[in-house]
């Protein structure tokens, strides 16, 4: 629910400050900052047990914070560009930890029982029901520029977390010892060694680096098509609830698809979904692109969360999954920076070509990937 403000940010930089689809995306990238330093908080929790706990007690203390990051936005008053991107980058922050923190309990889990595809699908299922909310309440919040109250629902979700890691997370304690540091060590310095993690990191880095429209399509959607907010807001929901469709086919095909086809049909689904909004030209048009769009994306964004979490070490799984989706959440703040520029020199149709055409590319890469390496029965062979 992190995103919930985003949209009624979107319209505060568009028709407060006069900023332009490159300068929005500006502002975004910093307060996506604390997403792209992720594999620091996995180091810390994976190297340093809070309480005698790796998890849980890092989950209290960072959705605190969180939820006190935005009752301090909440009741701010004056909206300036920086107190707002102080205090949404320092929610960011709260976050992504516990954003770590879930994936670590994810991989952990999904590798010891081979399911972190299904895992996955499962957990972004879930998120896509938020963002379903996320988009309406997004879109009527950003129609009635009221930030306060924006800011006031996105708080209450931070303090829903703290109070579930409080009574609903069990973990066993763990000793702080030297043996601990040493293992966790160990795995860290061998995966850094390892050829493989690197070429998936390079990867995922290519696939969502292909310049993406971002911001460039909320002003392209409401300065040529004249979209309304609310209309906006709406399109974001149809693509979230199309995207549980495809976590619960990816939930449902991922365990007898073998991952190989996995990969080379979120290449070919990525350019032909890309090229598809070609014939973004109304209304009409944009409800059914949102919902072929919400489906294929969803089922290619956990091919690649898939791909990270088959390539993460034991013992230091927090720190190796933040540092890949890391590399994805900067792939995809440069990509959208880079559209942004683009939408504003060569407009939309050619960003559309350009994008797909950085995906295509991607075919090239797959042959590095070496993905025998990474299915769970060799990985269980070779251990």
């Amino acid at each position: 629910m992190w995103y919930l403000p985003n949209l009624p940010i979107t319209f505060l930089l568009k028709e407060n400050f006069g900023f332009g689809a490159a300068e929005t995306a500006a502002f975004f990238s910093i307060t996506v900052i604390p997403w792209l330093i992720k594999p620091i908080y996995g180091l810390i929790s994976d190297f340093v047990p809070l309480f005698g706990q790796r998890r849980r007690s890092y989950f209290i203390v960072f959705s605190a914070l969180a939820a006190a990051m935005g009752l301090s936005l909440t009741l701010v008053g004056s909206y300036t560009y920086w107190n707002v991107a102080i205090f949404f980058t320092l929610m960011g922050f709260g976050l992504a930890f516990t954003d770590v923190l879930t994936d670590a309990l994810m991989v952990e889990n999904g590798q010891r029982l081979g399911l972190t595809g299904p895992f996955q699908a499962v957990q972004w299922c879930a998120i896509s029901l938020a963002s379903i909310l996320v988009g309406v309440g997004g879109g009527w919040l950003a129609e009635r520029n009221n930030l306060s109250l924006t800011f006031l629902i996105a708080t209450i979700f931070p303090m829903i977390t703290l109070a579930m890691a409080m009574l609903l997370i069990r973990e066993p304690r763990v000793q702080t010892g030297e043996r601990q540091f040493r293992e966790t060590w160990a795995a860290i310095r061998g995966a850094i060694r390892s050829r493989t993690l690197w070429i998936v990191a390079g990867f995922i880095f290519f696939y969502h680096f292909s310049p993406s429209f971002g911001p460039a399509l909320v002003y392209y959607a409401t300065d040529r098509l004249g979209f309304s907010k609310l209309f906006l807001g709406t399109l974001d929901s149809l693509l979230y609830a199309s995207g549980i469709v495809g976590a619960a086919l990816y939930f449902a095909f991922s365990k007898s698809v073998s991952f190989k086809n996995l990969i080379h049909f979120a290449i070919g689904a990525g350019v032909a979904a890309t090229l598809a909004y070609l014939a973004y030209r109304g209304e009409v048009s944009a409800v059914v692109l949102s919902l072929l769009f919400g489906a294929v994306g969803m089922i290619i964004q956990l091919t690649f969360l898939d791909l990270a979490a088959r390539a993460c070490p034991k013992q230091a799984e927090a720190t190796f999954f933040a540092f890949l989706t890391s590399i994805y959440n900067g792939a995809v703040q440069l990509s959208q920076i880079t559209g942004g520029w683009l939408y504003d020199r060569v407009g939309f149709e050619r960003l559309i070509l350009i994008s797909a055409g950085f995906t295509a590319f991607c075919w090239l890469l797959v042959p590095l990937l070496k993905l025998a390496e990474l299915d769970p029965a060799g990985r269980s062979e070779r251990s």
